[in-house]
């Protein structure tokens, strides 16, 4: 081995090791308190819902308005975007239809904030996306049709 590439290899573990030894190493979502393994591995909108907590089948509402293109010409990047008018909404998730796994986000509200979110999610082709919210012991939704021109997540 020569003696830059020793060098160039070395300094990159060593910063490495000093990014985790001081917290800066990127969180994992699987490690963080409350992370629910079971609702990210659901494949639709029904056992998404079940997963967070429903207990009826979500109803649809014209009060939570779902934002997010028409046409994604990059299925990697989708943004979408949710807000709740519902009173006492207290979590907004989104759900991709023909994800390998169909929840792709999900955002506590904290009370006394607008319930108000928007995340990139990535698609692997045209489908359904749905917002959730959760407002008390029910679930409310929102769909939009998204077609993906370009990539996504599955190829």
């Amino acid at each position: 081995m020569e003696r830059r590439d020793f060098l160039a290899s070395g300094s990159g573990a060593t910063a490495l090791a000093l990014a985790a030894a001081t917290g800066l190493a990127p969180a994992h979502a699987q490690n963080a308190p409350g992370w629910n393994k079971a609702a990210f591995e659901t494949k639709s909108l029904a056992d998404a819902a079940k997963a967070l907590g429903a207990t009826s089948a979500p109803v649809e509402s014209k009060d939570l308005v779902l934002q997010a293109p028409e046409i994604a010409e990059n299925g990697a990047v989708v943004r979408v975007a949710a807000q709740s008018n519902i009173a006492n909404t207290t979590q907004i998730s989104f759900v991709v239809e023909k994800n390998p796994f169909a929840l792709a986000a999900a955002f506590d509200i904290p009370a006394g904030t607008d319930a108000n979110v928007s995340t990139n999610v990535k698609m692997g082709q045209s489908s359904n996306v749905y917002a959730l919210a959760k407002a008390g012991d029910k679930f409310f939704y929102a769909v939009k049709e998204v077609k993906v021109t370009l990539g996504g997540c599955g190829g």
